[in-house]
């Protein structure tokens, strides 16, 4: 937060808190940045190129068949807690 960010700010006398110290109420403007991705992109007018076909099929089946991996490692580490926990 920077001091352009401080929009106003006030002290209150009236709060009942039984201290010397007096309430500070201040407005904030916050801008949250926008973030931008680098995602490679196929465009469906380039699937109809052979070798971009080939190239999509490769990737899409990559990463299914990392997220078949994956899910076979927690399916195998679930049945050996399971086994073990009924030890």
């Amino acid at each position: 937060m920077t001091e352009r960010s401080i929009r106003d700010v006030r002290s209150r006398r009236v709060s009942d808190c039984d201290t010397d110290h007096f309430l500070v109420v201040a407005q904030v403007r916050e801008r949250l940045a926008e973030r931008t991705f680098d995602v490679e992109r196929f465009s469906p007018q380039k699937l109809s190129e052979l070798e971009v076909r080939k190239q999509y099929q490769i990737v899409i089946s990559d990463r299914y068949a990392a997220l078949e991996k994956l899910n076979d490692g927690e399916y195998t580490n679930w049945k050996n807690i399971k086994k073990n926990r009924k030890i």
